[in-house]
């Protein structure tokens, strides 16, 4: 893990950057999902590094308007498109130029103030899930990685997302907080009764294996089900729904194997993380 949060600490100001001249230069009232403009997109964006000055104290800290911390205890993947409508009436500033240095220098506050800290200490995140300071950082980084690639697609603009800034959510984020909680975040459909079990796989991160049963997701030491290989990019779209399964295994960015392959959609349903925003048909 320490060497992925060397990596993520890295990464995180050079993203920042690359996102706000993306924003700063691009027309605000652009739609860059099915519901939100470019301008939206910022701010949407924005709004998260500023709640994460607020979560990553070192002392601990909450949400600062009281509504969303409530909201944001409770939510679940069926519910977050909620709570970011919610966050965006608060958030109300929409100006590209203000959004962008406000993101850059509320990013080198949380470097500043994580630095030296323990990033594997669990602090509170969505639905009451637990996730290592590291991982916070890291999915501030898909944040403006996932978000930027819907800008970029709107504008018909090159949008690259290196491995090594897309690989530690993976390690850092999801299977940090599978290994700490997910509370109830992956709340949804009642769960099967099968037990799947499916081993990720790639050059870029560790490898892990995953069990779903119950609803309940960990991890496990065990013979899988399913052997998927990955290109992190395209595992992060994927699992915020912005490329299909489909796309990913025609483009040989994500090989399926193993005795029971079958059994990875009805994996995904359950595991999957929430949709800030339906990308652009």
């Amino acid at each position: 893990m320490a060497d992925q949060v060397a990596v993520v600490r890295e990464v995180l100001p050079g993203v920042a950057r690359r996102f706000a001249e993306l924003v700063t230069g691009a027309p605000p009232a652009v739609k860059a999902t099915a519901d939100w403009t470019i301008a939206d997109t910022a701010a949407h964006v924005a709004s998260i590094a500023t709640m994460y000055t607020a979560i990553l104290r070192p002392q601990g800290g909450e949400v600062p308007v009281e509504q969303l911390a409530e909201r944001v205890r409770t939510v679940t993947v069926e519910t977050v498109a909620d709570l970011n409508t919610m966050a965006l009436r608060h958030f109300t500033d929409r100006d590209p130029r203000r959004l962008s240095e406000n993101l850059r220098s509320t990013v080198d506050r949380i470097l500043e103030m994580t630095d030296g800290t323990d990033h594997e200490r669990p602090i509170p995140w969505l639905g009451d899930s637990r996730v290592p300071v590291g991982g916070v950082l890291a999915h501030l980084v898909n944040e403006m990685l996932v978000h930027g690639w819907d800008i970029a697609r709107a504008l018909r603009a090159p949008w690259p997302m290196p491995v090594r800034e897309a690989a530690p959510f993976f390690d850092l984020f999801v299977v940090g907080m599978i290994r700490n909680s997910t509370g109830n975040i992956l709340d949804g459909p009642p769960p099967g009764d099968r037990r799947i079990a499916v081993a990720f796989r790639s050059r870029h991160t560790a490898p892990v294996t995953l069990v779903l049963h119950r609803g309940r997701v960990t991890v496990e030491d065990e013979k899988a089900d399913a052997r998927v290989r990955f290109d992190p990019a395209t595992l992060n779209l994927l699992l915020f729904g912005r490329v299909s399964r489909l796309k990913a295994v025609l483009g040989g960015k994500l090989v399926v194997s193993g005795r029971r392959p079958w059994v990875l959609p009805e994996f995904l349903r359950t595991v999957r993380l929430p949709t800030n925003a339906q990308p652009l048909s």
